[in-house]
């Protein structure tokens, strides 16, 4: 765990950032990759290295920052909606449903997109909590996390090697 410690960092910290409302719309393009390349640059300081950095290092720490802001931004947002009993979702409910029902689909299929909706709507309203919505933004938060950590990762570590001086690259 302490060597991968500046991914737990930036991990926690870019998943803090993901339920600010107006940062939650730059957390996958900005503010992951940031975090990726933050975690490069404190991994670095932590173990005083001055060469250059592999590639693959860079995609771990990306990867595992990724994950940590994905764990720590669902586990949060699940909270919040859980004790406050609204979300994003429940607020945008009357636009998805005039979306889905425009959508080229048949009508049985519009049905049950609008039934589930629905549930997982009522559900947060009444309890707090639905599973499908928790899966759902587990499932997304961290797809999306890994790979744009993991693409901010490897961006960070070229950035870090192109920043070396010539005489420190080997």
């Amino acid at each position: 765990m302490k060597k991968y410690l500046s991914a737990f960092v930036c991990g926690f910290g870019a998943g803090v950032l993901q339920i600010v409302p107006v940062a939650k719309s730059f957390s996958c393009c900005l503010i992951l990759p940031v975090a990726a390349y933050m975690a490069l640059i404190l991994d670095r300081k932590a173990s005083n290295e001055i060469g250059r950095m592999a590639i693959k290092k860079g995609a771990v720490i990306g990867v595992l920052t990724g994950l940590y802001a994905a764990l720590f931004g669902s586990s949060f947002e699940i909270i919040i909606t859980l004790i406050t009993k609204n979300n994003d979702l429940v607020v945008a409910y009357p636009e998805l449903m005039k979306v889905i029902s425009d959508f080229p689909l048949s009508s049985a299929m519009i049905e049950q997109a609008q039934y589930m909706l629905e549930s997982v709507v009522e559900d947060i309203q009444t309890v707090g909590f639905s599973f499908l919505y928790t899966f759902a933004v587990a499932a997304n938060n961290l797809l999306v996390n890994i790979v744009f950590g993991l693409i901010g990762g490897v961006i960070g570590a070229q950035i870090i090697n192109s920043r070396l001086p010539k005489d420190n690259i080997e």
